[in-house]
């Protein structure tokens, strides 16, 4: 699991034909999708997805983005994506490993950071909304 988690999730993801080349091996781009999945399903588990952000007035861009790869995900292969808030106050961001289903070894570890920016505006904001931080239960 990763430290520090104020939220966490697990998602399950089968890598598909499409994101491979031919050596079954998945393109490196696709593990940013992989990433976004399960951010998705993290902020649908606490009542603050995409509609609910957007309902809310703000978008959340993300502004840094970092993978570090450990091991190839192959096609067919059943990846668990651990994705969990670490920090909220300012900014979010956003840690996540992908392991390998069958033996629990890991693929790869990176991490994504969001501001919020209120919709009306366009300003970013320097800490984050009342929203988020009631969604997280802090």
């Amino acid at each position: 699991m990763i430290k520090n988690a104020i939220v966490s999730a697990e998602t399950l993801i089968k890598i598909p034909f499409h994101d491979v080349d031919m050596m079954r091996i998945a393109w490196h781009g696709h593990y940013v999708k992989y990433f976004e999945v399960a951010r998705c399903e993290l902020f649908d588990g606490v009542g603050y997805g995409y509609i609910d952000m957007v309902n809310s007035g703000y978008s959340w861009p993300v502004i840094d983005l970092k993978i570090r790869y450990a091991r190839p995900a192959t096609f067919e292969q059943n990846v668990i994506v651990i994705s969990a808030v670490v920090e909220y106050e300012n900014r979010l961001k956003i840690q996540y490993e992908n392991h390998d289903e069958t033996t629990g070894s890991r693929l790869t570890k990176g991490y994504t950071v969001q501001v919020a920016v209120d919709m009306k505006s366009n300003d970013m904001c320097f800490a984050s909304p009342q929203r988020l931080l009631d969604k997280l239960g802090v």
